[in-house]
């Protein structure tokens, strides 16, 4: 018996061993793929304050938790302050991430603008309200980046969310449109940064278990998650499923644009485009075949693999 009890704990060590490496070897991964978006496009500088925008789901607890870990080992000075809006959803848990940022010792505020009152009102019953709501909530934390006079806004979104944005444009809005990594906001004013922009969606997802984060549902409003976007997550998980490498082939020529071989004629000057009589990069190839191969050219995006 005694055996028996001994040889259960020596394989209840070993698991014990081999989670703490894999938790280990996750943390690492997302640190490097962060401090990668950060330099590669230059989103934090000395001196930055950067406001965390805090919703109380995975993504932005990933974050927030990342960029203490980052800013300990930075090179360079800048400040963190998260920030949620609490837009008084039925049930939300008003005392759940004060608490928590108080306990990890992060300095916070917290805005009350009761923008549900608003969404109900103008939305009709059955209606997506998350269109309305993200406007109103992009106001609001326009206005308190610059009470605050936070240098950039950073937001949770990661490569899933930056895949999927891509898709819904071309599909449903018939623009090669994005959601890039680092852009100013349409007031002019500020700068906003996606530092999880090489993260994939399932290693948030299995941090936040590590990490026990205390998540707040996003359903509280009643609203549901936009159809489309569904769908496009799930074309997505099955090409992920059925042919391995599309869809990090998919993210990497997003950074990988060639706009002599598009159509958009503001991006390109074909109007005035005349022969040089010189070679040149990316020339026409119309009478050459096209490249095709029997599997998946997988581009290795430097910092995505472990």
């Amino acid at each position: 018996m005694n055996d028996v009890l001994h040889d259960d704990a020596a394989i209840s060590a070993k698991k014990a061993e081999k989670l703490a490496y894999e938790n280990n070897k996750l943390h690492k991964r997302l640190c490097r793929q962060v401090g990668q978006a950060i330099g590669d496009f230059n989103m934090i500088e000395e001196g930055d304050k950067v406001m965390v925008c805090l919703s109380g789901g995975k993504d932005s607890y990933g974050l927030l938790d990342i960029l203490l870990t980052l800013r300990e080992r930075a090179p360079i000075h800048f400040d963190i302050i998260a920030v949620n809006l609490d837009q008084k959803q039925p049930n939300f848990p008003a005392h759940v991430l004060p608490e928590y940022l108080t306990k990890i010792g992060v300095p916070f505020h917290i805005e009350n603008q009761d923008t549900y009152s608003i969404v109900k009102r103008v939305i009709p019953e059955g209606k997506t309200t998350c269109s309305l709501c993200s406007r109103l909530r992009r106001g609001i934390l326009y206005r308190v980046a610059d009470e605050l006079g936070a240098t950039k806004i950073a937001l949770g979104h990661h490569r899933d969310d930056i895949l999927e944005t891509f898709f819904l444009n071309m599909f449903f809005g018939a623009k090669l449109k994005g959601m890039p990594p680092k852009l100013q906001s349409d007031d002019g004013k500020h700068i906003v940064i996606r530092p999880l922009a090489y993260v994939k969606e399932a290693d948030m997802e299995r941090y936040a278990e590590v990490k026990q984060f205390p998540i707040i549902p996003c359903d509280l409003c009643g609203s549901q998650e936009n159809l489309q976007r569904k769908q496009i997550k799930a074309m997505l998980r099955e090409w992920e499923r059925k042919h391995p490498g599309r869809v990090e082939n998919t993210f990497s020529a997003l950074s990988t644009v060639v706009p002599s071989h598009l159509m958009d004629r503001d991006l390109f000057g074909f109007s005035g485009l005349q022969a040089t009589g010189e070679s040149v990069p990316n020339g026409d190839i119309a009478f050459d075949e096209e490249p095709c191969s029997t599997g998946v050219n997988v581009v290795k995006f430097s910092g995505l693999d472990d």
